[in-house]
Order: structure tokens, then sequence, then C-alpha cells
């Protein structure tokens, strides 16, 4: 087994392989390239994802500066997915999202994760596990969701939650670590923060 096949299947491996690292740092190059674009350079820089990331659906937006260990390469953006300043994603494996997905400031989604055992995490030994994130979610400010998460359709992470484990579809999740605390029901067809009513 070789160690990209390690990269992507959940087993241990060193990252610091040469041919890795040289790959990783031309990714690195084009991220550096889309944080120092304009804010007038909106072409540019949906130019750049297109060619950073695995996949880019139409209408994306992501406000630099992101952050990304291997520049997006492993990341899969749907349609319309709009991500705040300061994403983080640890892409050392896939990351995939689904479309009209939304992103507070300072979201971090890791993939990478190491040994509990000291003596291989003195050897910088790595594993890595995928993240999922439904159609339709928002994930609130300062959010962290962990290595092999999966997170369902519509559902809504509460700013500062750190998600441990998987969350269904249709719900409010909330806290450290992240757990239901309600469906989506009909209250939020009427009101969309606090007593403050949807009108036509």
């Amino acid at each position: 087994m070789d160690i990209k096949e390690k990269q992507h299947n959940g087993h241990l491996y060193l990252p610091g392989d040469e041919e890795l690292a040289k790959e990783q740092t031309n990714c690195l190059e084009r991220l550096y390239d889309f944080n120092g674009t304009r804010p007038l350079e909106y072409e540019k820089r949906t130019a750049l994802l297109q060619e950073m990331f695995a996949e880019l659906g139409e209408g994306c937006y992501i406000e630099p500066p992101l952050h990304s260990n291997w520049g997006g390469k492993h990341v899969h953006f749907g349609k319309k997915v709009y991500a705040n300043f300061n994403l983080t994603l640890v892409d050392d494996t896939h990351i995939y999202v689904g479309d009209y997905t939304m992103f507070g400031p300072n979201v971090t989604v890791a993939t990478a994760g190491h040994p509990i055992l000291p003596e291989l995490r003195e050897q910088a030994y790595q594993y890595n596990a995928p993240v999922s994130i439904g159609r339709n979610c928002w994930i609130g400010a300062g959010a962290i969701l962990l290595p092999g998460v999966t997170i369902g359709d519509n559902t809504v992470i509460g700013a500062g939650s750190i998600v441990t484990k998987d969350i269904p579809s249709n719900v409010v999740a909330v806290g450290n670590p992240c757990k239901v605390l309600r469906e989506i029901n009909e209250q939020d067809a009427k009101y969309y923060f606090k007593n403050r009513t949807i009108t036509p």
C-alpha cells in the first residue's frame, strides 16, 4: 500500500514523505495567490478556486483569508457554498460540502488526527478521516468539525460548537461536544430570530 492510499483510507502514515511534501507545497503556492487577491478581483478568485479545489460548484464564494493544508486539493464544494473569513480546511483527505451550505467566520473542518500513543506522535504519525457536510447547512462562527464526522442536510451547527460525532438532518445542534438541541420545526417558519417574525 503506497502513501497516497494510506492518506485517504484511514491508515497511519508519515506526512513528511518527500514527494507528498512537494505536491502539498505546490498546492499551497496557489492558496497564497488566492489570499493575495484584491476585493474587486472576484473573477480571479473564482478561477484560482477552480484550479485549487477537487470540485467547485457554480456561485461559490470564499472570503479570504482561507487556510487549507492542501490548498483545497481534496475539497468538494457543491453550488452556492458561502464561507466567511478564516475558514480552515484541514484537507489531508476529502471534505464534502453540499449545495447552499454556509460557514460563519473562523470555522475549522479537520480531517487529520494523530495517535494518542505518545511514541507514535513523537514519530509524527498521522491518520485522516473524511468529513461530509450536507446540503443547505449553516455552520456557525467558530465551530470545529473533527475527523470522520457527517452532518445531515439543512442542519444548523451553533457557534462555537465542537462536532465530535455525526449530526442528523433537519436539526439545530450546539455545544461541546455538539449535541442535537431540537428539530427544525414549524416555529422556524414563523420566526427567523427570537421573536422576530418572517414577513413576505
